[in-house]
């Protein structure tokens, strides 16, 4: 029909034949997408192909974002241990719940799941990360010790992943400002932080501290729930006692 509105699943149909140049590290096309009815709201599940490495990322798409201004975006890495197993050494898990049950309460929005275990380094690296911090390291000096930066990540995917969902500018929930700077060097127009907020346990402080003084992450841990950055309409992620 004349004027109806594209779809995620016309932008996958259109997607078939994305390819990048050469000199491009990264190169993601859309590849599938289908209804997730989740405990989190309604969702689409977009699937995500990297044609450089063939790891897969996903999308959650909750709402039109299609062609959209301010749309909240969350980018999560992948964390084993606190997504699937309820680790209390970080506040991971929180912080993708949180953001799923705020954005499927809104008008629209989306979580971007990458591949991107240990802040880069993979799982097995992040574990003997783990052994280290067991006896006395920091994330920082872990992953120093182990012959990485303190964080490996690279948004340039999910930036890729924002401009084939045809997203013209985005609210970012983060705590991280390098996120925010990464994103803009990759082309993304952000216009807005929404803080979010986990309240520490004895396990993970040492971590949130480690974000907040070393890695220069924007946490306020002596309040457990504060209000978003312009208007207190940012989510508070869920209290671990909830689930």
């Amino acid at each position: 029909m004349a004027g109806a509105r594209p779809t995620v699943a016309d932008l996958v149909k259109g997607d078939r034949g994305h390819t990048c140049g050469d000199d491009e590290p990264e190169c993601v096309r859309l590849v599938a997408a289908a209804r997730l009815p989740s405990r989190f709201g309604d969702y689409q599940v977009v699937a995500f192909e990297n044609a450089r490495d063939r790891r897969d990322h996903a999308a959650f798409v909750h709402g039109d974002v299609i062609d959209q201004e301010s749309v909240p975006v969350r980018i999560h890495s992948e964390c084993l241990t606190g997504d699937a197993i309820g680790s209390l050494r970080c506040d991971c898990r929180d912080q993708l719940i949180g953001s799923l049950r705020w954005i499927g309460q809104i008008d629209r929005g989306i979580v971007l799941y990458l591949r991107q275990e240990g802040r880069g380094i993979g799982f097995a690296n992040k574990i003997r990360a783990y052994e280290l911090q067991d006896d006395g390291a920091d994330t920082v000096q872990a992953n120093e010790m182990l012959g990485f930066h303190p964080d490996e990540r690279d948004y340039a995917i999910a930036a890729h992943m924002l401009h084939s969902l045809r997203v013209r500018s985005v609210r970012i929930l983060t705590n991280n400002p390098e996120k925010i700077a990464d994103l803009r060097r990759h082309g993304v127009h952000v216009v807005d932080r929404i803080p979010l907020v986990v309240p520490p346990n004895d396990f993970d402080r040492p971590y949130l501290l480690t974000k907040q003084k070393r890695m220069g992450h924007l946490l306020d841990l002596e309040q457990s729930e504060e209000p978003a950055e312009g208007g207190g309409e940012g989510p508070v992620a869920t209290p671990r006692s909830a689930e």
